[in-house]
């Protein structure tokens, strides 16, 4: 492992700036609530989007992190990012200001899983996002090869515990799913952990138990799920609260899964849903809204659809003949938005669609602002604001567009907080943009 240094003086301004998380940090995948909203305004009406190129409002920085589909995450005035390079995954602590390392950490990883199969030309290096822990300053990361560490960001980056989950449990290469033809895939682990009050839950996948909950300070092993799924590939698990209950779903290989987090019935199975799609490409993550999920994906499927979940299971509202392939939904006001192969808004209630438009293909996310309006980060780096159903009840309504802003794939979903807006592609290319 290595591990680099600021200066005393340095390092103690950036530890008085991230003992907590704020209103306006990004602390988890997909935001402060993990939902992709931000209480942030996108800055439009102040001209930040007006420039005729480069992007919108003032370009602060550019670095490179290493290879992977992880994204950013922002506390205080830092940056926690991670990428592959040389055989390596590196944690970085930036200066969300400057982009200069505060600090790094790095250690042995492979380019891929160690049970992969398949489509290796579009994917590498790490995938999901760590989890931020405000109470302890914990980050906890998870590599595709299943290396599982908590970092104390107090301490540089020191390593608190770890441990590798193929070698623990043996997990098995994940199984043909498709029906009618061969399409077996194993992208090694991609899921977020999720930290709920003083435990750790990290899907895992394995025949103990699909999910896992690990004493968050110690890495001890408390609880697993009943269900012994293998793991999805989507984003990571969504809290959720069912009758009261504190749950959390998750998309597995087969289907949707929700499970208790109550004491006494931690990993309790509440409901499943079966959703299987060829490849085991079920990718965007779990939208969560009051006692209901959105699950979608493409592939053989094609297909979004709401659930309603009660303590006696899961049951269908809807579902409609339109799909996001990579983009985790954003449930906004009775509205449904996301992008892929086109920006989406449908109606929670009915499923209906409302308007669809824009130049998006398979890459691409969206961050729901304050003054009701959408970021999109798609394509190989095309940023873009659009109006939502709030503005424009009727029609897709593009505001401005900034092409091409990197050559690769905009995998990485985008983020903004504290006025600064964060792009990433796969190839570990990390830009910031200060919008206010």
């Amino acid at each position: 492992m290595s591990r680099s240094f600021p200066s005393a003086i340095v390092w103690g301004a950036v530890l008085g700036c991230i003992a907590d998380c704020h209103s306006a940090d990004w602390s988890h995948w997909r935001g402060l609530n993990r939902n992709g909203i931000v209480a942030e305004d996108s800055q439009w009406d102040s001209g930040a989007w007006k420039a005729k190129r480069g992007g919108p409002g003032k370009s602060l920085w550019n670095r490179n992190v290493g290879i992977g589909c992880t994204s950013p995450l922002v506390v205080g005035n830092v940056v926690y990012t991670m990428g592959w390079n040389n055989n390596r995954d590196t944690v970085w602590c930036l200066d969300a200001t400057t982009g200069k390392p505060v600090w790094q950490v790095s250690y042995n990883c492979p380019k891929y899983g160690r049970r992969s199969t398949g489509d290796k030309s579009i994917y590498a290096g790490i995938t999901s996002t760590p989890e931020y822990d405000a109470e302890t300053g914990y980050l906890y990361s998870l590599s595709v090869d299943g290396d599982l560490n908590c970092w104390d960001t107090r301490q540089r980056g020191k390593k608190v515990w770890g441990f590798n989950l193929y070698q623990r449990y043996n997990v098995k290469q994940r199984p043909e799913v498709a029906v009618r033809r061969k399409t077996r895939r194993d992208y090694g682990y991609t899921s977020s952990p999720l930290v709920h009050e003083a435990t750790l839950i990290v899907e895992v996948g394995d025949d103990d138990g699909n999910l896992m909950g690990y004493d968050k300070r110690s890495g001890k092993q408390l609880w697993v799920s009943e269900s012994k799924e293998f793991a999805g590939h989507s984003g990571g698990a969504v809290p959720i609260t069912v009758e009261g209950i504190p749950c959390v779903a998750v998309l597995t290989i087969r289907g949707v899964l929700v499970v208790r987090l109550d004491q006494g019935k931690q990993g309790r199975t509440v409901a499943e849903f079966k959703w299987t799609t060829d490849f085991a490409n079920n990718i965007p993550t779990l939208a969560v809204h009051e006692d209901s999920v959105i699950v979608t994906s493409a592939y053989n499927h094609v297909a979004i659809c709401r659930i309603k979940v009660t303590l006696k299971g899961g049951t269908k509202v809807w579902e409609q003949p339109l799909a996001s392939g990579v983009c985790s939904p954003i449930i906004h006001k009775g509205h449904v938005y996301w992008a892929w192969r086109g920006v989406h808004c449908l109606d929670f209630e009915t499923g209906k669609q409302k308007w669809q438009g824009g130049n998006v293909a398979s890459p691409g996310s969206c961050i729901l602002t304050s003054d009701e309006r959408l970021i999109v980060w798609a394509n190989k780096g095309d940023l873009t604001l659009v109006d939502t159903v709030g503005r424009s009840p009727s029609k897709y309504t593009e505001l401005a567009k900034f092409p091409k802003l990197y050559r690769r794939d905009a995998w990485p979903h985008a983020v903004l907080s504290n006025g600064q807006l964060y792009c990433k592609d796969r190839d570990g290319n990390l830009m910031c943009f200060k919008l206010n």
